[in-house]
């Protein structure tokens, strides 16, 4: 038989080098393919040194070439080792998805805020308005949204889209979601290095099939660091959203976030600020409000940053419910809830097309280590 590069390089799109998350055409670890009749020299390039990781990568090109264009075949893996230089261990390679036209990242200085209950609340309210959303719970320590979307039991399945084998995200009211929560035991503590991190990252974000999106939620953890910075390396994010609520103590973190996007270096577009928990009203007294966390503040401070306020949304008991039984509040119909929901995602959506319209698409940041300190450039 005479075999074909073509249909080799086609075989070898279906596995990856060890610690890529691209399979090994994609990624430009295969350099070149030789065939000759039954024979076929496959010269490739990995970034581990171990000898585990050549001879998987040996045993792995030989096997798939074997089962999918010919058994019989004489193959020959010649493996190098080439040292990624100044990279950090934590780099994701950048580059947008195909079919997601907005990725919006909701972040916030601190946590208990309720960035996850807004990001689930977005989602929804995108959706009845009539836009395909997608959600990524990249709370990787402290995955939530699986539990309010009543979808905390269920496991992504394995889809093959061209040959290539894809995660199918999880849907839930018209959303597509993924989170480590679906991997992990609920009784499960997330204990990962940064690196690990990352790489679960990449898998959710590059392995999965998304599909057609008009809007990605990306759902950070709270702070500013290592998985902030994997995201922001990994996509071409769109703008940002930050969660915070009146306090003082609260507004000062969220100050921090926002100065972490407005970063040079970073430069992703803040779209606004969201004020959760303005203030408490009771069942029992709908017309009354209580500001027990103070009044306005994530406005004031959006004046201040001269940043958009987005809006904000009240310190109700059925928003805590309704996330505890998995069915967002927003989903709820003819409420001052549902009311306000719309109208901060309505300006959400205008800051974008805003956003959009006066600006060029963000570049995903590129980060290296120089002299054992992490340096972030574009």
């Amino acid at each position: 038989m005479k075999l074909n590069k073509q249909d080799i390089l086609k075989a070898l799109e279906s596995i990856s080098a060890p610690g890529e998350g691209q399979n090994m055409v994609e990624s430009g670890a295969i350099k070149n393919v030789v065939t000759f009749a039954d024979e076929v020299i496959v010269d490739i390039t990995i970034n581990n040194p171990s000898l585990q990781a050549k001879k998987k990568t040996e045993v792995d090109i030989m096997k798939t070439i074997h089962d999918l264009v010919y058994e019989k075949a004489k193959i020959t893996v010649n493996v190098k080792v080439e040292a990624a230089t100044a990279k950090s261990k934590n780099e994701i390679k950048g580059k947008a998805i195909p079919g997601i036209q907005n990725i919006i990242a909701v972040a916030s200085g601190k946590g208990g805020v309720g960035k996850s209950t807004v990001t689930s609340n977005l989602a929804v309210t995108l959706a009845k308005m009539g836009f395909k959303v997608g959600v990524l719970d990249a709370d990787i320590y402290g995955p939530s949204v699986p539990i309010m979307f009543q979808v905390e039991n269920e496991k992504p399945l394995a889809v093959n889209i061209d040959g290539k084998s894809k995660m199918k995200p999880i849907e839930s009211y018209g959303v597509k979601i993924l989170s480590i929560g679906f991997f992990t035991k609920p009784d499960q503590a997330v204990v990962w290095r940064g690196p690990m991190a990352a790489k679960a990252l990449n898998q959710m974000i590059f392995d999965a099939h998304w599909g057609e999106l008009d809007f990605m939620l990306i759902d950070l953890p709270p702070g500013t660091g290592d998985i902030h910075l994997s995201i922001m390396q990994s996509l071409p994010i769109t703008g940002a959203v930050v969660v915070s609520t009146p306090q003082n103590v609260a507004l000062s973190d969220a100050k921090k976030g926002v100065a972490m996007f407005q970063q040079a270096s970073i430069n992703v577009p803040v779209l606004g600020i969201i004020e959760n928990m303005a203030y408490f009203t009771p069942e029992e007294l709908p017309n009354n409000k209580y500001y027990i966390f103070g009044k306005e503040g994530a406005k004031h401070l959006a004046e201040d940053l001269k940043v958009p306020f987005l809006g904000d949304i009240p310190l109700v008991q059925s928003i805590r419910e309704a996330g505890d039984v998995g069915r967002p509040a927003a989903l709820q119909t003819a409420t001052p809830l549902e009311e306000a929901f719309e109208k901060l995602t309505q300006n959400v959506v205008q800051e974008v097309v805003n956003r959009n319209t006066a600006l060029p698409p963000t570049e995903a940041i590129k980060i290296t280590t120089m002299a054992g300190c992490s340096a972030v450039k574009k």
